[in-house]
């Protein structure tokens, strides 16, 4: 049975629903959510949570979904183990209050041993083993009374295996997972009446994990670890949380040994060895770098296809990670061409199957791929040019050994992999410090959850403003309506708590039961005005929805003081501020359209932030804009508004949004049932957007793009005035202009060639001064090298140079090399100083590198003295360091390493 239909068996039978209701099918979300405690959805439940938090009101009873995922702690075991990978589907069903444990189990059952002719998965129930929280008796009896099972046959485990959380307060719960044994070939013997609390490590293979159903019943009110928590009350409502690993039943239905032989992805790995020249399964090594390869190239295409670039930090620094290895896995097998390109459209056939995205958007999504290996490739190049300094200065020393922290570095700082180099070190007759580079490296990774701790608990405590939701229902939003309303509060806040009153010059919260006002959000910036009661005023600071449904006013008392019992207030938007905030979001769309235009449809925004008269579009693209670019995005954008192209927008499904064109930003969660899309100019400009706009295009009155830049690896950035603003800034220009042209008595169309000119008569001049200079810095030469003094039948010039900089000093080092007498040993160590900082450089000729002195060893001599460090190579080094005061010392110490070698 391949993965699709493993993948439709699922949702359909929990669509039916059977005698515990249908589920609603909820289409996967973006593995990008804004979620301060998640890089990446991780988990099936993950796009409900706000439902399991009581932060939202779920719009369905129970539902049913098969989610993407990605976890990326275990990255460096992917391949060495069948049992981790980074991307996979997790097929779930959700219970909100409805039914319970006896639900969640009877489905599942079903599910799993009904036969394939009647639309299960026809699973053997003898090789099915439920687990359960050791001590759940209630547990234990359903599923003897769902599945007729013995008592022995349930394995009772612990709070490690059969307890959920989040890991922070909230809710949890016990599980039950569903265990399938793979056979004695997988494991040794075991008596399930005898298992727990923990799962043996020998029985991991051989009882495989399909399928997990968390009880979500309890209240934490603290969680110190994954077994160790306090359990604080009863939820309200209890409520069903199950993951059913798609990957994992696809082998075992496949008749495979693990996921990465199944349907879609053994594709990748049967191109890979078509490339490489390697078998699958004739060595150990090669598997796991095969299995790396099939794992990640599909991984990254996923990221890359919900708006993910690659970088150095966050998302974009794993998605780097992910696609670096499966080029360096490609490479260990023996291929060194471009991989990328041969193996992703290969997953994106059979992943496309399902994620139709993947191919009506696969020339973003190549782009990106492409162009991080090409990247990465000059990445290796450098990366082997700087280990190859390294390796010689370790045989230089005498050692065999690559230090721990010149590896890291190497690895750290270079992007260099630690495998490369130890391939390259053992080629090289050496050895890496892998306990120290290992060292390092969990020192890294502790700093790295030490600040996901330091995160974790930060959403927001919501309970005060879902209380106020549900007494008095949602809050009634009339932004797209008016700008004023006569409105109740329904309570007052101060840091987070309700009180009495706000007095005058306080900062608060006030909720509404209706509002004008535009909450943040979309990229838009929130409403300005005030709200004004009898006998006083307030200013609204901010607009915000702490939950769905409810609008909290930030606001400041400028006059009185308000109580929470007043009867009635008048809010009221400053029309300025909404007309330049529609000005600025109409301008963000259509710069969008104007950038697809120009540089094709694969340019899309990643992302926005808008507020009157001022707008900033970022996109994914690899490599910067031409000037001719930027200013073809500017023309089309102003054409289309003297086009005065009309905006309009309309309410439908997401699936129609879609199938009409609409376009959806990365990331963003959206409502499957409806969705609001805004429209310029017919199909030229079609997004899901909830924010405020013009009616024509011509209102935003005019739109200057004022730079272009990049905001990291594979993103750029456009900003860009409207409307007033737009012509201030166009004004500043002509001010500008004017002055200039007043300076060079010129008119405006010969401002740039007379500047031109200017220009060049200045690089002329600088050259000709640099002639100069440079015929002064030889004389001195031919003067230090007259006045070198005798060292032990040495000739050494060793001097300060006031105001010279790295490359002064080393011309001038090279030059009074050159002018000593060759047949002498001879040794030139110069130290500029400039600017607070030391330029160190040793030079040294054949016939003193024959006596045993090194250019390399006279710079580390001076280095403790001018608090600096360098290196280089026998015959030329150079350094630098921070303290000019310890020039003559280090000078000093030049002089006497020249002795010491020499015995004087």
């Amino acid at each position: 049975m391949d993965t699709s239909e493993i993948r439709r068996r699922f949702l359909a039978h929990f669509e039916a629903g059977g005698a515990w209701g249908a589920h609603t099918p909820v289409p996967s979300a973006s593995l990008l959510l804004d979620d301060p405690n998640l890089l990446f959805v991780n988990a099936g439940m993950v796009p409900f949570k706000p439902f399991f938090l009581g932060q939202e009101t779920p719009p369905y009873a129970r539902a049913t979904s098969v989610q993407k995922c990605v976890r990326t702690p275990d990255i460096e075991d992917v391949g060495k183990t069948t049992r981790h990978g980074t991307f996979f589907e997790m097929c779930g069903n959700f219970s909100f209050g409805d039914y319970f444990k006896q639900g969640a189990i009877e489905l599942a059952w079903e599910l799993l041993t009904k036969s394939v002719a009647d639309g299960g998965f026809g699973l053997d129930e003898s090789r099915l083993y439920p687990s359960v929280l050791a001590g759940d008796d209630e547990a234990v009896e359903l599923w003897m009374k769902a599945t007729g099972l013995p008592r022995h046959r349930i394995v009772g485990l612990g709070r490690k295996e059969n307890y959920w959380s989040m890991g922070i307060p909230g809710p949890g719960g016990p599980c039950s997972e569903i265990l399938y044994d793979r056979g004695p070939e997988f494991g040794p013997e075991f008596d399930p009446a005898t298992l727990g609390p923990d799962m043996p490590v020998a029985l991991e293979d051989r009882l495989l994990e399909i399928w997990n159903l968390v009880f979500m019943q309890d209240e934490l009110s603290a969680v110190r670890s994954k077994e160790d928590f306090d359990i604080a009350g009863s939820l309200p409502k209890k409520n069903i949380d199950t993951g059913m690993g798609l990957e994992r039943v696809a082998f075992l239905m496949q008749g495979k040994n693990n996921m990465y032989e199944i349907d879609v992805m053994y594709p990748v790995i049967a191109r890979a060895e078509e490339l490489s020249g390697r078998r699958y399964g004739a060595d150990p090594v090669d598997d796991v770098r095969l299995r790396v390869v099939a794992d990640h190239v599909r991984s990254s295409m996923m990221l890359i296809g919900d708006g993910v670039t690659p970088g150095n930090d966050g998302r974009g620094y794993v998605l780097r990670r992910l696609l670096r290895r499966a080029v360096r896995s490609m490479r260990l097998l023996g291929y060194e061409d471009p991989a990328l390109p041969e193996l992703m459209p290969i997953s994106r056939d059979k992943m496309g199957e399902t994620y139709t995205d993947l191919v009506t958007d696969w020339d973003r999504i190549a782009r990106v791929a492409f162009a991080e290996e090409e990247a990465f490739r000059k990445t290796l190049q450098a990366g082997t040019q700087i280990f190859d300094l390294a390796a010689t200065d370790v045989k230089s020393s005498g050692s065999t050994v690559l230090t721990g922290d010149k590896a890291f570095a190497l690895h750290d700082t270079y992007g260099f992999p630690i495998d490369l180099t130890l391939e390259m070190a053992a080629e090289a007759g050496l050895t890496v410090d892998e306990e120290g580079f290992r060292g390092l490296m969990t020192e890294q990774r502790q700093r790295a959850k030490a600040d996901a701790r330091a995160k974790k608990g930060q959403h927001a405590d919501t309970s005060v403003y879902r209380g106020i939701l549900d007494a008095n229902g949602p809050t009634e939003w009339l932004a797209y309506e008016t700008l004023s309303t006569e409105s109740k509060p329904l309570a007052l806040l101060r840091e987070g708590a309700p009180v009495p009153v706000l007095g005058s010059g306080e900062v608060g919260e006030v909720v509404l039961d209706r509002t004008p006002f535009y909450a943040e959000s979309g990229g838009q910036a929130a409403d300005a005005g005030r709200i004004e009661f009898d006998g006083g005023v307030l200013e609204v600071l901010d607009v915000q929805r702490p939950v769905r449904g409810l609008v909290v006013h930030q606001v400041r008392v400028l006059e009185g003081e308000l109580p929470a019992d007043v009867s009635q207030l008048h809010a009221q938007v400053d029309p300025e501020w909404r007309l330049g905030a529609r000005q600025a979001h109409s301008g963000t769309h259509v710069v969008h359209a104007a950038l697809r235009e120009v540089l094709g449809p694969t340019a899309l925004q990643s992302g926005s932030y808008n507020r009157p008269g001022y707008l900033r579009l970022d996109f994914g693209w690899t490599t910067s804009l031409t000037s001719a670019q930027v200013k073809d995005i500017e023309t089309v954008s102003n054409e289309a508004l003297r086009a005065d192209l009309p905006v309009g927008w309309q309410y439908m499904t997401l699936a129609e949004a879609k199938d009409w064109g609409a376009i959806a930003l990365f990331g963003e969660t959206y409502d499957n049932s409806q969705v609001r899309v805004v429209e310029i100019g017919g199909p030229w400009s079609r997004e899901l957007c909830g924010g405020t706009h013009v009616e024509h295009s011509s209102q935003i009155g005019t739109l200057v793009v004022t730079g272009e830049a990049s905001v990291g690896s594979g993103n750029r950035r456009i900003e860009a005035f409207t409307g007033v603003e737009g012509f201030k800034y166009l004004a500043r220009e002509r001010d500008v202009v004017a002055q200039l042209t007043g300076m060079l008595k010129a008119q405006p169309d010969d401002l740039v060639g007379r500047v031109s000119d200017m220009v060049e008569k200045l690089k002329s001049t600088e050259k000709e001064l640099e002639k100069v200079r440079l015929a002064q810095l030889l004389a001195a030469g031919g003067l230090m090298a007259a006045g070198a003094r005798d060292v032990g039948g040495v000739a050494v010039v060793a001097q300060r140079l006031e105001g010279a900089g790295g490359g002064d000093v080393r011309t001038l080092a090279t030059d009074v090399r050159a002018r000593l007498d060759a047949a002498r040993p001879g040794v030139v160590v110069l130290l500029g100083v400039n600017d607070g900082k030391v330029a160190v450089v040793a030079a040294v000729n054949d016939a003193a590198r024959k006596v045993g002195l090194s250019a390399n060893d006279l710079v580390r001599a001076t280095a403790p003295h001018v608090d600096g460090k360098g290196g280089g190579k026998p015959d030329m080094a150079q350094g630098g360091g921070t303290n000019p005061a310890g020039v003559d010392a280090a000078i000093e110490a030049v002089v006497a390493d020249v002795a010491r070698v020499r015995g004087a």
